[in-house]
């Protein structure tokens, strides 16, 4: 069913589509036999990844799978409404969905342009929300995010998978024990392979693309990035690889480390090995001071003798070559250092003469973090990666990515405030421009 169909039958009127959506009151208590009612928008490669998983569970039925291009999730489609639930619907536009009254949650598996407005809505609308890496695309909407998920008293989790990961907990509870020492320096990698992007400009989708919802609040010339990802290299719609891959390694590390929001952020870099028409850098540097404490970033995307973790290590008692594994955190302590591995790459903890003192092997997290999810949509409880997680990690990146762009310039942030004090530059950019009617609005309280 296409959105106009879909709004002559339900009787949502052309203002529903803005964001200014009146649906707070369409929530739904669930009993402990129903089925959690989920509506995906994104029917990309991580959409459907987590359509899948989730569609396993007897928990769980998909009544709408929403894509600007249709061209996506057909199969899975047929697939799911032929074994999984005869009245599921494809949708262009997954704003209509949101006045279903049984609709319990929207997975948001878009571009991360979407994230914020997505997320926004939804609450609003009295959904709970699974929203995928990263949590937001700066630092003013990734707020806006959190107080929206407190107004509407909403449980959103970030596909921050490894918060919920066991080997995880037991690397945090090994830090809190002390014996790793006090830490003075963290180290984060996101060392990876990567290829030359290069932009044709006279780029024109196909008529099955709504290209103005797919834009949403990014500038409407941009529609040619549209191409094989292409928006992964432009500020418009992502923050870099630092963010797009690198935001596991930073949430899990600050975790580790027990820390918030840095004093400080430095970064510098460029689009060094490939110069091609990316915006964000293809190798970066950043570094944060949290008192007593220093964390590094290292970034890059044209490596092909650094890889992630294996699926083999992840799923057996293995561990990574850590040397060349391109996703680790490097802690190091008083007493010693512990590499951590994202995903289920465990970790060691290794003291002089590389002598192994302790050691977790790990698993991968995405059925960990789907029961965690699924059990606070029941009990109401704070999800591992909850938004203010999700928005305090996020943040780490985007100053870092402000710093940068403003020339490698240092960067003292106030927490309280969530700004940059005495630098109008750097605050000019804790948020976007808006393209409407995709705008977040100023103040959560505002949107009724």
């Amino acid at each position: 069913m296409d959105r106009r169909t879909f709004m002559q039958k339900t009787g949502v009127g052309a203002a529903t589509l803005s964001l200014g959506m009146t649906a707070a009151s369409a929530k739904r208590v669930l009993g402990a036999n129903d089925k959690i009612r989920f509506g995906l928008v994104g029917c990309g490669g991580r959409g459907l990844s987590l359509l899948m998983m989730y569609a396993r569970d007897p928990r769980v039925e998909f009544a709408y799978l929403c894509d600007p291009d249709q061209n996506r999730g057909g199969r899975e489609f047929s697939i799911l409404k032929e074994n999984h639930n005869p009245h599921l619907q494809r949708l262009t536009d997954f704003r209509p969905t949101l006045e279903d009254k049984n609709l319990d949650v929207l997975m948001v598996a878009t571009p991360d342009h979407w994230h914020a407005p997505a997320t926004i809505l939804a609450c609003q609308a009295g959904k709970d929300v699974f929203v995928e890496k990263p949590m937001s695309h700066n630092i003013w909407e990734g707020r806006k995010m959190v107080e929206a998920a407190a107004k509407y008293n909403r449980i959103v989790q970030v596909g921050m998978q490894t918060r919920s990961a066991p080997y995880a907990q037991k690397a945090v509870d090994y830090i809190r024990s002390g014996k790793l020492g006090t830490i003075h320096l963290c180290k984060i990698f996101n060392l990876k392979a990567g290829d030359p992007y290069h932009a044709d400009k006279d780029y024109k989708p196909n008529d099955k693309v709504d290209m103005d919802l797919w834009l949403g609040p990014a500038r409407e010339e941009l529609a040619y990035v549209y191409q094989s990802k292409g928006w992964l290299y432009h500020w418009d719609f992502c923050n870099g690889d630092i963010m797009n891959d690198g935001i596991h390694q930073i949430d899990m590390a600050r975790w580790l480390i027990g820390k918030h929001i840095p004093a400080s952020a430095y970064s510098i870099g460029g689009n060094l090995a490939f110069q091609d028409d990316r915006e964000v850098p293809d190798t970066q540097l950043a570094s944060y001071e949290f008192g007593d404490m220093l964390v590094t970033i290292e970034v890059t995307q044209y490596a092909p003798y650094m890889s992630k973790t294996p699926m083999i290590v992840r799923e057996t008692d293995t561990f990574p070559y850590w040397p060349q594994n391109a996703t680790r955190i490097e802690l190091y302590g008083t007493q010693g250092l512990m590499i951590f591995g994202r995903h289920g790459g465990g970790w060691q903890v290794f003291t002089t003469d590389g002598k192994v003192v302790a050691q977790e092997y790990g698993r991968v997290p995405d059925e960990p973090h789907k029961e965690n999810f699924l059990h606070c949509l029941q009990t109401r409880e704070k999800p591992n990666a909850s938004a203010e997680e999700g928005h305090l990690s996020c943040l780490m990146v985007h100053m870092a990515n402000i710093a940068y762009r403003l020339g490698g310039r240092k960067l003292v942030f106030d927490p309280a405030k969530e700004e940059f004090p005495h630098d109008a530059e750097a605050n000019a950019m804790l948020k976007r421009a808006y393209r409407a009617p995709y705008c977040v609005p100023e103040a959560i309280s505002n949107i009724l």
